[in-house]
């Protein structure tokens, strides 16, 4: 049940394998990496430019709770979650982290990290309970009290539009794989955009289509649980199509706020030097990144992406003129969530060259981020970035000192990556309070705050104090 597995071996062509060398050599560059990074700097005395936005993450569905309350109508995560077998431990986000009644808290607890940015979030069914049509108040009230909140201590609010969490109304009428549902979803952006786009200056229109498409329509193991490939491309179309009308409902209105895509990427690199290898990179690379980049941020699919698909594949007739275009329409920013790479062999399978966490598919290699970062600036222009995600989940409760020098490297890459000229104005930890981590149930802790799955209190774990150094130097110790 790998959250953010790497999406396509299987049209890589092989099963994933594993290996633990004793020494790693120098890895080879990722697919369509050229020229010599700058030397690494220790991180200590790494100071970020002034007002960078030092933040913390987290999803509606994973820490809200109160999935019946005030009118919220039932997403495809509640259904999900209450069947058998789909959850570790049989558990559900009934009640997650209780956020929804501990708000106040919770926004104290980001005001004394020093927090300066927190994404998060609208539940989709929680504002429009059938998923379109009249708004409920009850549900949009608590997001005025959440941006009420941030922005009196001084926070900037980042709300992600679309966290997983498809109304299950819609779903009924066919969900993703339903071009109308591109279309609901617009209509639902802009009813928050004219509803909450006064007080929220930075939209995020989709997280990780890709994690959808690979783990909710591929393998089943996410909601809403199909396992048929065909339909996991339809729907991996229709959600890019629904970031793009976004896009243009957000400047319909008006509103002068930033609006990007939230996409989850993995430097793809060859396992060895082989030919063999050089080229299965390049095929996965355009699979695990240049599907969902080229498609927002050049507005067409990848050469040759949509004509190898197989003659009778629903996707191609999905795709209709004009709809790269609107998948293409101007963004003002990328948002990126990184966890690990992707090292792959002449035959196509996945090796693994680091060390991993308790969340197996998460291979700890920073330097990734780096080449990432560049990558992106590099084949796609001085685009704004914020990473929305980085983080790991720990077993070593409050004394969580893996997390900290997990965090520490990274930061320092995404530094380095700042020196290379890199427009990075952001960074936001995955995530602020333990969560419900979907179909890991409560049994992974990926948290800066500590929460009590039986009372829900609130506690700082080592991570949250060292991070509050961080964001009060601007900038990591040594």
């Amino acid at each position: 049940m790998r959250r953010r597995h790497v999406l396509t071996l299987a049209a890589a062509g092989a099963a994933a394998t594993a290996c633990s060398p004793p020494e790693e050599p120098a890895q080879p560059a990722p697919s369509g990496a050229t020229g010599t990074p700058p030397p690494k700097p220790g991180a200590a005395g790494l100071v970020f430019p002034a007002g960078f936005a030092w933040g913390a993450s987290t999803s509606a569905y994973q820490v809200e709770g109160a999935a019946a309350e005030d009118g919220r109508g039932p997403s495809v995560w509640d259904t999900f979650s209450h069947q058998a077998g789909h959850t570790r431990g049989g558990d559900t986000g009934d009640v997650a982290a209780d956020h929804y009644h501990r708000v106040y808290e919770d926004l104290d607890l980001m005001r004394d990290l020093g927090l300066k940015s927190y994404r998060f979030s609208i539940s989709w069914s929680r504002v429009l309970p059938q998923g379109r049509g009249a708004l409920n108040a009850k549900g949009l009230d608590f997001y005025h009290r959440l941006v009420d909140g941030l922005l009196a201590r001084g926070i900037v609010p980042v709300a992600t539009l679309f966290h997983w969490d498809t109304p299950q109304a819609l779903q009924d009428k066919g969900g993703w794989e339903q071009r109308d549902c591109a279309q609901w979803f617009a209509d639902y952006a802009q009813q928050m955009f004219y509803s909450l786009g006064d007080k929220v200056a930075t939209w995020l229109t989709l997280n990780e289509p890709k994690t959808v498409v690979s783990l909710g329509y591929t393998t089943g193991v996410h909601a809403p649980g199909r396992k048929d490939r065909r339909a996991a491309d339809v729907a991996g179309h229709h959600l890019l199509l629904a970031h793009g009308l976004a896009v243009r409902a957000l400047r319909a209105t008006g509103r002068k706020g930033a609006i990007g895509a939230a996409l989850n990427l993995s430097p793809v690199y060859p396992a060895d030097g082989s030919p063999g290898a050089a080229r299965q990179a390049a095929a996965l690379d355009v699979e695990e990144n240049r599907r969902w980049l080229d498609p927002v941020l050049l507005g067409k699919y990848p050469d040759g992406w949509l004509d190898g698909q197989p003659a009778n594949a629903p996707v191609r007739a999905a795709v209709r003129p004009g709809d790269e275009a609107v998948i293409g329409e101007r963004s003002d920013l990328l948002a990126v969530q990184y966890y690990n790479p992707a090292f792959v062999t002449a035959q196509g399978g996945r090796v693994t060259k680091h060390p991993t966490t308790q969340a197996s598919w998460l291979e700890v290699y920073p330097d990734g981020l780096f080449d990432l970062l560049t990558r992106i600036k590099r084949d796609y222009g001085d685009i704004p970035l914020t990473i929305t995600e980085n983080g790991m989940p720990s077993t070593n409760d409050v004394r969580d000192d893996d997390r900290i020098a997990f965090l520490r490297e990274h930061f320092a890459a995404a530094h380095r990556a700042i020196q290379a000229g890199v427009r990075l104005q952001g960074f936001h930890v995955w995530s602020l309070l333990d969560n419900f981590e979907w179909a890991e149930g409560y049994s992974q802790r990926w948290g800066l705050i500590r929460v009590d799955q039986d009372t829900r209190d609130r506690r700082r774990k080592a991570s949250a104090e060292w991070y509050r150094g961080v964001i009060a130097r601007n900038g990591p110790d040594a």
